[in-house]
C-alpha cells in the first residue's frame, strides 16, 4: 500500500505499521494524503456510503469550502484508515500547520463546526480505539506530527462511540439536539408545549397585525442565501457590538466561506428566514449545515428593534424550522455547542464533548498535558459563576486596552 508522506519530498510504499492491538479485530493501516484534490473522490463515495457515521460538517462540500475560502487549504491533509482488505473504515479531514515550533495536526472548521468527528463505518466502531489511535499515530509518526488535536468530539453520535472521544477530556461545554420524528404536527407537540404553542400562535397573530403578512422562507438560491446573510451580519453585529463581544462573523474570510457553502445545487448549508412579505424586512435567520439526514443549526439572529422583539421572531422561526425539517424526512436536529434558554426548552438531547490530544513526538506529550490543563481549568471556570463573571471581565478589558 502507498502512503503518503506529509513534509517529504516523495511518496514511499509501506513504512513502519502500527502494531497490533490484542483481539479479534484486524489491524488498521492509515495514510496520510497530501490534501483535497487527491481525496475528493474517496471522500464522496465514503460520505455516501449507508454504512458512514459523520455530521454534516464532514460533507466535502463544506470542508472544502471553509479551507478554500479561509485561506487554508494549502495546509489540508486527509487521513485514510483501511481495513487488510483495502476498505475505507475512517476518513479525517486535518489541516497541518507549524505551530510554536510544533506540527499540528488539527480538525477543520474552528468553532464554526459544532462537531469535528471523522467519517466512519459503522463497523469501524467496534474496532478498540487503541487500535485505531496507534495506526493514526504511526502516520502521524511518518509525517512528521508531533501531535494530533480534535477539538468538539461527541462521545457518541448516532448511536455509534465516536473513535476520536478515546481519552478526551470533558469540553466547558455541550451540545444539544432532538431527534425529529416522521410528523410534523407530532413533533411540534412533543418539543414544543402546549403553552408554548399557543404563546407563539398569539405573538404571530400580533406580528402580522402590526406588521402585515410574514412568511417562512429557506433560501431557494444562493442570492436569497446572500439576502439572508446579509441581514445577519447586521442583526449580530449590533448584538456583538451590544455585549461588548468580537463579532467572529465580521472577517471577509468568514462571510465568503458562508456564501459558498449556502450556493449551489447540493448547499453543503440552509439559510432560512422570517420575513415581512410586502416589505421584505428580514426579522430572524436561522443557518444550518445539512446532510440527507440531519439540520445542525450554525447560526441565528432577529431584529432587535423592541417594536419586533416583543414577538419573539427567533422563537417563531424556530418553531417554523422543526416543522419544516421534520416534513422534508430529516431525523435530527441539533442547536450547538452552548448553553442557551431557546435550546433547553425544546432540546431533548445532551450531546457530550470532549477535546482529545493524540501526542505522537515527546514535544506532542507536552502539548498533551498543556491542552488537558487548559480544557480543566476552562471547563471549571465556565462552571464556577464567579470565577467566569471574572474571566469575562478581563477580557472585556483586555479588548478594550487592544
Amino acid at each position: 500500500m502507498t502512503a503518503v508522506v506529509y513534509g517529504q519530498r516523495e511518496r514511499r510504499a509501506g513504512g513502519a505499521p502500527a502494531r497490533a492491538m490484542p483481539g479479534r479485530h484486524p489491524m488498521l493501516t492509515a495514510e496520510i494524503l497530501p490534501g483535497l484534490s487527491d481525496a475528493e473522490s474517496l471522500w464522496r463515495a465514503t460520505e455516501a456510503a449507508p454504512d458512514c457515521v459523520a455530521t454534516p460538517y464532514q460533507r466535502f462540500a463544506w470542508v472544502s469550502a471553509y479551507l478554500h475560502e479561509t485561506g487554508e487549504a494549502a495546509s489540508a491533509r486527509v487521513a485514510v484508515l483501511r481495513d487488510p482488505a483495502g476498505r475505507v473504515r475512517m476518513l479525517l479531514p486535518l489541516t497541518v500547520r507549524r505551530q510554536n515550533g510544533l506540527v499540528l495536526a488539527r480538525t477543520v472548521g474552528d468553532t464554526h463546526a459544532n462537531y469535528h468527528l471523522p467519517l466512519f463505518t459503522r463497523d469501524a466502531a467496534a474496532v478498540p480505539g487503541e487500535e485505531i489511535r496507534a495506526a493514526l499515530v504511526a502516520a502521524g509518526r511518518r509525517a512528521g506530527i508531533d501531535a494530533f488535536a480534535f477539538s468538539h468530539q461527541p462521545r457518541i453520535w448516532e448511536g455509534a462511540p465516536n473513535p476520536l472521544a478515546l481519552g478526551g477530556e470533558p469540553e466547558a461545554s455541550d451540545a444539544y439536539g432532538l431527534v425529529l420524528g416522521p410528523d410534523p404536527d407530532a413533533t411540534a407537540k412533543r418539543v414544543f408545549s402546549a403553552d408554548a404553542r399557543k404563546k407563539l400562535r398569539s405573538k404571530e397573530k400580533r406580528l402580522t397585525e402590526a406588521l402585515g403578512p410574514v412568511e417562512y422562507r429557506m433560501a431557494g438560491d444562493g442570492e436569497e442565501a446572500r439576502t439572508f446573510l446579509a441581514a445577519f451580519y447586521r442583526q449580530k453585529a449590533a448584538r456583538f457590538a451590544g455585549m461588548g463581544v468580537r463579532d467572529p462573523y465580521a472577517p471577509e474570510a468568514i462571510r465568503r466561506f458562508l456564501d459558498r457553502a449556502s450556493s449551489g445545487p447540493d448547499p453543503a448549508m440552509e439559510v432560512h428566514g422570517l420575513r415581512v412579505a410586502a416589505t421584505g424586512r428580514i426579522l430572524a435567520v436561522f443557518g444550518g449545515a445539512v446532510n440527507a439526514t440531519r439540520y445542525s443549526g450554525m447560526m441565528t439572529s432577529f431584529d432587535a428593534d423592541p417594536e419586533v422583539g416583543r414577538y419573539s421572531p427567533g422563537d417563531l422561526l424556530l418553531h417554523h424550522l422543526v416543522r419544516e425539517q421534520t416534513g422534508r424526512g430529516r431525523l435530527g436536529f441539533d442547536l450547538g455547542v452552548g448553553e442557551a434558554r431557546y435550546k433547553a426548552s425544546i432540546c431533548d438531547e445532551t450531546i457530550a464533548l470532549v477535546e482529545s490530544v493524540w501526542p505522537v513526538t515527546v514535544r506532542g506529550h507536552a502539548f498533551a498535558l498543556v491542552r488537558q490543563g487548559l480544557t480543566r481549568l476552562k471547563r471549571r471556570v465556565k462552571g464556577d459563576p464567579r470565577l467566569f463573571a471574572a474571566a469575562s471581565r478581563v477580557r472585556s478589558l483586555l479588548r478594550r486596552g487592544g
